[in-house]
């Protein structure tokens, strides 16, 4: 950090003689730059020796090829101080020179370039983190197969990574980084499409002038499928289609470490739903034998009518089965784009929003928030009734039994599907 600083000083003090043309005096309380400052970035292809210095030996000018000065909004380097001093600009040279400045490129790294700074765990199971980069340094978490970390540094074998809420040590035997992560990561990375423009159209085929396939809301996520020049093909409720390059920022989200608090917390909460499971299959069986029929309690399924048909709703939770139920009624009514009306009309996340509007629960209207709403439930066999169940620019509510009702599109409206129908990509509990 402090090499780091001693250098950035010197590439300001270099640009402030280059332009001023005379000598720098710097006070250590003092700053070379206001609030909300500048990076000096040396671009490639430049030389430092083309800095020369003026008559009196304190100006300097850039001659054709020289330090390209650019200035980077919303940068700031701080509060850069030294000690009193007036510098000749050849001794700044001489300093910047020995001290091997990288040039830096303006442009955005690519995706290639970002993937060779993850780590990737390639195990059976899991390699933990530690504390040290020894085997005696603490458990501080679990970075399981294929899931991902970003290096920092590497230490005797060991690589310092982060990921997640987790900062530590791995084997790196146990993992891959560099030129060999890339591929995997291609491979384990789930790759999304985010929407940038208040309305999107996804058409049939890569063209402006193919037909619309559907809508999709600023902020929503698609899962992308394939890409050509300018296009991305994505998965949306309508089936496959393709959006503009134009109005979608992409990235890939990976599973990364679980810390020993958190999978702690997993595995209790894990214990305590196979505890219930099992306490209701229990009052369940006791029922049916001292009555001959269903017995009823809060965790026992139900039933529910919507457009005219009758749903059976799974065992869970009381809430998430009075949910499931309610949500039921408005089977047969219209999806409409924006909508949150359960009579008049909703779209997916707005038919979510207004069913658990009614039980005191505030939801976003964004299929992407709410894959970060509630808690993770691991699979749909864990489901229960209740749940929110997302897809790419999708969600929908679990009513068990492998089912979900939901705001389809604007040709089936509210209606009841196979949660399978696509690929899952999380399930969260609320209740």
């Amino acid at each position: 950090m402090v090499r780091n600083a001693k250098r950035m000083t010197a590439c300001v003090l270099a640009a402030s003689i280059a332009f001023a043309g005379m000598g720098i005096s710097v006070q250590a309380s003092g700053t070379l730059l206001p609030r909300g400052g500048v990076d000096l970035l040396l671009s490639q292809g430049n030389s430092l020796d083309g800095i020369t210095a003026g008559a009196n030996g304190n100006g300097a000018v850039l001659p054709s090829g020289g330090v390209d000065l650019l200035l980077s909004q919303g940068s700031s380097l701080g509060d850069i101080a030294t000690e009193t001093a007036t510098l000749p600009i050849e001794s700044i040279i001489e300093w910047i020179q020995s001290e091997e400045l990288t040039p830096v490129s303006a442009e955005k790294p690519t995706e290639e370039e970002l993937f060779r700074n993850l780590v990737i765990a390639q195990v059976n199971t899991c390699v933990n983190v530690r504390s040290l980069p020894s085997e005696e340094g603490e458990v501080l978490g679990k970075l399981y197969n294929n899931s991902v970390g970003t290096f920092i540094s590497e230490e005797n074998g060991w690589y310092q990574i982060t990921s997640g809420t987790v900062t530590g040590y791995v084997k790196g035997e146990y993992c891959v980084t560099g030129e060999n992560a890339v591929e995997i990561a291609k491979k384990v990375g789930t790759r999304f499409a985010t929407v940038t423009t208040q309305t999107l159209f996804v058409r049939k085929e890569p063209t402006t002038e193919s037909s619309v396939l559907g809508m999709l809301p600023e902020g929503d996520d698609l899962l992308v499928l394939d890409e050509a020049e300018g296009w991305y093909k994505v998965d949306v409720e309508e089936g496959t289609g393709w959006i503009s390059a134009d109005y979608v920022s992409v990235h890939t989200e990976f599973v990364q470490a679980e810390s020993k608090e958190e999978e702690a917390r997993r595995l209790a909460k894990e214990e305590e739903e196979r505890r219930r499971a099992r306490e209701a299959a229990a009052a369940k069986a006791a029922a049916k034998g001292s009555s001959g029929q269903k017995g009823s309690s809060s965790s026992s399924s139900g039933s529910s009518s919507g457009g005219g048909a009758s749903y059976s709703v799974g065992s869970g939770s009381e809430m998430g089965v009075a949910v499931a139920e309610y949500a039921l009624q408005f089977v047969g009514n219209p999806y409409v784009y924006g909508g949150t009306s359960l009579t008049k009309g909703a779209d997916c996340s707005g038919f979510v929003m207004s069913v658990y509007a009614n039980f005191g629960v505030s939801l976003p209207h964004s299929s992407k928030a709410d894959r970060s709403q509630g808690s993770a439930v691991a699979s749909l066999d864990e489901a229960q009734p209740g749940d929110l169940i997302c897809y790419s620019g999708h969600v929908a509510l679990y009513i068990g039994n492998g089912q979900i009702v939901h705001a389809s599109n604007p040709t089936k409206g509210i209606c009841v599907s196979g949660a399978s129908y696509r690929k899952i990509l999380a399930i969260r509990r609320i209740f």
